[in-house]
């Protein structure tokens, strides 16, 4: 950290003997209450909005003009001030109002919807787990059950749509 901001959030610092302490302060609460349970209108806009109220927050997209030229992928956020910016970080999660859905920078840029982990538990029951191999499906034999070999085939089928198994 060095004197003027925070290592993380690049947050306004307090530094001995500044006047007028409460610019800092009150600069560092408007960019906490903008990246803290982080809340976006809409994803990956480049123009900013008309009439935009306090409180209200973009994510910018790749090609940003206007007040947003030069902050392409960062959090845009109004406030009485005016606009203020929060750069991505590596596990920053946004909730996008427009499609209902989290965005997270993963890997450097974001990803919107996509939910990561090792396993799905619904009431402390493991649900789903990583994928499986391939099953191979139901072959000859000496004796053919066509509607058995449907049903078994149908549940392949949907095992393999739902990405649970292999193809």
């Amino acid at each position: 950290m060095n004197d003027d901001a925070t290592a993380r959030l690049n947050l306004p610092t307090i530094r001995p003997g500044q006047a007028q302490k409460e610019s800092s302060h009150n600069e560092a609460l408007t960019l906490i209450d903008l990246v803290v349970q982080a809340g976006a209108v809409a994803f990956g806009v480049n123009v900013p909005p008309a009439a935009p109220v306090a409180g209200q927050a973009w994510v910018v997209g790749s090609a940003p003009v206007g007040a947003w030229t030069g902050k392409a992928g960062q959090l845009a956020g109004w406030s009485d001030g005016g606009w203020r910016f929060v750069a991505p970080f590596e596990g920053m999660a946004v909730w996008i109002d427009e499609v209902a859905e989290t965005a997270r920078y993963f890997g450097g840029s974001w990803v919107v919807g996509d939910l990561r982990g090792e396993r799905l538990v619904l009431a402390g029951l493991q649900v789903v787990g990583a994928r499986g191999t391939a099953i191979p499906a139901p072959g000859s034999g000496s004796i053919i059950d066509v509607e058995a070999r449907a049903a078994i085939g149908a549940i392949l089928a949907a095992l393999r749509e739902h990405g649970l198994i292999e193809t």
